[in-house]
């Protein structure tokens, strides 16, 4: 396992500390999440971005939906 270190002033350390002990959870959990939180955020965004470059605009009603399920 890798370790890595995270240099950031004593307030914000502090609001860490607090957060993560409010969560119930040690720094290093709580960090390592919230880190991949912000990589799948942004890989979900870019799938985001392109499912809108390739929407045609077409749309259906639930009611077609529904119809085409059955």
């Amino acid at each position: 396992m890798s370790t890595m270190t995270v240099r950031m002033n004593e307030q914000d350390a502090e609001l860490v500390r607090k957060f993560a002990q409010f969560e119930g959870v040690t720094i290093s959990d709580f960090a390592r999440t919230a880190i991949l939180e912000k990589i799948e955020d942004s890989y979900d965004l870019q799938e985001l971005r392109e499912a809108i470059a390739q929407d045609s605009g077409e749309r259906f009603s639930i009611d077609e939906v529904l119809t085409e399920l059955d």
